[in-house]
């Protein structure tokens, strides 16, 4: 029998709202994309997919929830297997679409670091390994991407283009503080007895997941697109 989001069911509705913000979103890239110089528009089809991906999985996410009151662990973790990755692939991307000579490797060390980060945090939370292992893998991962981010070959290329280095460091600043909200939602929500906070609070660790999607996947796509739009009125 399948149920209806009620009112009361703030997790339920925010699977809801994020679902249908990266609906709007993915129209907003895609349209937007048409409109700027040919070699930025692969970039917003690539934030565009992100948007779609993650739509489509939080469509599901909140069946799944209303349903069975339960973590969406395997859709979440599908979808960002699939939209990590390319999001990751932007800071190549970006930097290709601004002429810059950058080697393909950039994107292969930013996916190693995204695998271990992802698969961490799967693993903890689905019982495979113990969550506190889980969190110091995924953490590993996360510190690793962060690295190459701002110490790695991509970051050396992008200081050659003003434009390019601001939005590179904005990138990545989301990467660091906006991501810092998943462990936040891990931690209390999932390691909460270890650290004295009671049981595990799924409410706690779903919204905040829902709220760290909502932030980082809209947020890094406006700053493509704005940096794809001055280059284009720029040329």
């Amino acid at each position: 029998m399948e149920h209806y989001l009620q009112a009361s069911d703030y997790v339920g509705v925010s699977f809801w709202l994020v679902s249908v913000a990266m609906v709007a979103s993915t129209v907003f890239f895609l349209y937007e994309g048409m409109h700027v110089k040919a070699s930025w528009r692969v970039s917003l089809v690539v934030v565009g997919l992100v948007t779609l991906i993650a739509g489509i999985h939080y469509y599901y996410m909140r069946g799944y929830w209303i349903n069975h009151g339960e973590s969406p662990i395997v859709y979440r973790y599908i979808d960002w297997l699939l939209t990590v990755p390319l999001q990751m692939i932007e800071f190549y991307l970006i930097l290709v679409a601004a002429g810059l000579a950058v080697s393909s490797s950039v994107f292969w060390r930013l996916l190693i670091g995204t695998l271990v980060m992802l698969l961490g945090g799967y693993f903890g939370e689905t019982g495979i390994i113990s969550p506190a292992l889980g969190f110091v893998i995924g953490m590993a991962g996360w510190i690793y991407i962060i690295f190459e981010i701002f110490k790695g070959e991509s970051s050396v290329v992008a200081t050659k283009n003003d434009s390019i280095k601001s939005a590179f460091r904005a990138l990545g600043l989301i990467v660091v503080v906006g991501w810092s909200i998943y462990p936040v939602g891990y931690i209390f929500g999932l390691l909460s007895p270890m650290i004295g906070f009671g049981t595990i609070n799924i409410n706690f660790l779903n919204i905040t997941y829902n709220l760290a999607d909502f932030i980082n996947k809209i947020l890094f796509g406006l700053i493509i697109w704005n940096l794809a739009v001055k280059d284009s009125k720029n040329s």
